[in-house]
């Protein structure tokens, strides 16, 4: 077997926005302050997009019924995590598949387990996220934000643009 220094681990990641165009954020039960995306492992044979979703359901509770997938990265994104928080487990980082979901339920869905990896939840804009995220993620975060812009920014738009006093189509 490798040892941490020399293997990355496959992994997914996911980007929640809701339909104000705000992200989803966790923030990690070890690291009080340190918010991100869902994400985990990519275990064997399973495809991407399936661990995607397992991921979103294990770490928030959210099922596929309240998402909608609007984009896939168009390569793995990789990370390095620092020396003294490699392990046989984590290896030397994440090679990760991105995706893009649009959260469709109500926020009660969305329930962060106690004693879980995160302790915490909250909607976001993509810029605070990137103040508040580890330093080895950020470049990662930062081509995520670069690469989501346009979608986000077309569900602020939809949203400013929603008559909700109106019944009438």
């Amino acid at each position: 077997m490798s040892s941490p220094a020399q293997y990355f681990r496959a992994g997914v990641g996911a980007v929640v926005v809701n339909s104000r165009g705000l992200i989803l954020a966790l923030e990690r039960a070890d690291v009080p302050g340190a918010w991100q995306f869902p994400q985990g492992g990519l275990e064997a044979s399973e495809e991407p997009l399936q661990a995607a979703l397992r991921e979103i359901a294990e770490e928030t509770g959210v099922s596929e019924n309240n998402l909608e997938l609007m984009n896939s990265y168009p390569e793995p994104l990789v990370y390095e995590l620092p020396e003294n928080a490699r392990s046989e487990k984590t290896g030397r980082g994440q090679v990760q598949y991105w995706f893009l979901f649009r959260f469709q339920g109500n926020d009660n869905a969305i329930d962060v387990k106690n004693g879980g990896e995160f302790r915490a939840w909250k909607w976001l804009p993509f810029d605070r996220l990137l103040n508040s995220v580890a330093e080895f993620r950020k470049p990662v975060y930062q081509r995520l934000a670069e690469q989501y812009r346009d979608y986000i920014s077309d569900l602020r738009a939809a949203d400013s643009n929603t008559d909700t006093t109106s019944g009438a189509a």
